[in-house]
């Protein structure tokens, strides 16, 4: 009894063994899943990569926007100095012109007078 006792729990032993051990078709499962998690992961980087270089032209579109902007606003208060000067010079003309008109005014009437 000892001895067909000591047969299956070696048996029994021999099966654990045999089935608690990896197959080859295991094995290739595992490395196939490895390479689809590496594929992924090199996928994900070069979507990163990808997003970065984006986001990087993003911000050099929004930098050479603002500065478009900027230049478009020194560009309006020029044009806005440059007006306000002309009409400044054109009050100052039509100033000049009403003392002239005045001036003439003044010496037809002296010369009626006479």
């Amino acid at each position: 009894m000892k001895k067909s006792l000591l047969v299956i729990s070696i048996m029994l032993a021999l099966a654990i063994a045999v089935g608690g051990c990896a197959t080859k078709g295991d094995l290739e499962e595992v490395q196939a899943r490895e390479k689809a998690i590496g594929a992924k992961a090199d996928q994900a980087a070069q979507d990163a990569e990808a997003a970065r270089e984006a986001a990087d032209e993003a911000v050099r579109k929004a930098n050479e926007a603002v500065e478009r902007a900027e230049e478009a606003e020194r560009r309006a208060e020029e044009r806005e100095r440059i007006a306000a000067e002309k009409e400044r010079i054109a009050e100052e003309k039509a100033r000049i012109a009403e003392e002239k008109a005045k001036k003439a005014e003044e010496a037809f009437e002296k010369s009626m007078k006479k």
